[in-house]
């Protein structure tokens, strides 16, 4: 009876992790044998871990990521591809985030871009670090309304404060007068302080055309630019292979 109070006050504070383990060692007979000191040390570190599991959940679920089950251990490094496993693994391990570098991802359509990226925004949530994810195309819209329902400040605070940005799909939509202000913005909150990906179709040495004017254009490159990483995938289109039947995969390729 006293224990099933115990369990109550426990889930009354929010300490679910600990109501756990004190449940788990109630009904394992191991547990007599350890001293006080034991059990206390392994619930409070179940409450530990209970915890930073639940930040992780939050943090993917706030990020909306295109891919949100893309992982780094699962990248394709297949010859061909022009993806470094060992480079992508230093700078997913690295200080990129704390440094406030941007990673830029080029590449022709279906070789994987958004997918790496989302792969490294997912990994730096689950080392607790926040994220967010937008499609460049659907940010004049994104912007409209947030302009029109009073929210554009608040979101632009938000995303400042955003450890990874991840931009998608950069220079695919032409951007008008306000989203390009805006874009300078976002990305001025951010130089040095806070890491951004971009993943774009387009060569980096384009980027200065489609932003549109001329000194919006060196504003927001010369940010970009400050301390970048760039990463070029080459290879044919992953979505047709995807659609390739298999016994057409396995044919040597002779």
């Amino acid at each position: 009876m006293m224990m099933n109070t115990t369990l109550d006050q426990l889930r009354s504070l929010k300490l679910l992790g600990m109501a756990a383990g004190l449940q788990d060692q109630l009904t394992s007979a191991g547990m007599t044998t350890m001293s006080f000191e034991e059990r206390t040390a392994l619930l409070v570190e179940r409450e530990v871990h209970w915890r930073g599991d639940k930040r992780r959940e939050r943090l993917l679920k706030e990020a909306r990521l295109k891919y949100p089950q893309a992982a780094i251990e699962d990248m394709d490094a297949r010859a061909g591809r022009g993806v470094d496993r060992k480079a992508v693994m230093s700078l997913a391990l690295g200080d990129w985030i704390d440094s406030g570098h941007s990673v830029l991802i080029t590449g022709p359509t279906g070789a994987g871009k958004s997918w790496l990226a989302c792969a490294l925004a997912q990994y730096a949530c689950r080392r607790g670090r926040s994220a967010y994810y937008q499609r460049m195309p659907r940010l004049g819209e994104e912007l409209r309304i947030r302009h029109g329902n009073g929210t554009f400040g608040k979101w632009l605070i938000q995303l400042a404060k955003t450890d990874v940005l991840l931009l998608d799909d950069w220079g695919m939509a032409a951007l008008d007068v306000q989203a390009r202000s805006d874009l300078l913005e976002i990305i001025d909150d951010r130089a040095a302080n806070k890491a951004t990906i971009i993943t774009s179709q387009l060569p980096i040495e384009h980027w200065h055309a489609w932003v549109g004017d001329a000194t919006i254009a060196d504003a927001i490159l010369d940010r970009l630019m400050q301390q970048n990483h760039r990463l070029t995938l080459t290879g044919e289109s992953l979505r047709q292979t995807a659609k390739t039947p298999q016994k057409e995969k396995n044919k040597d390729p002779s």
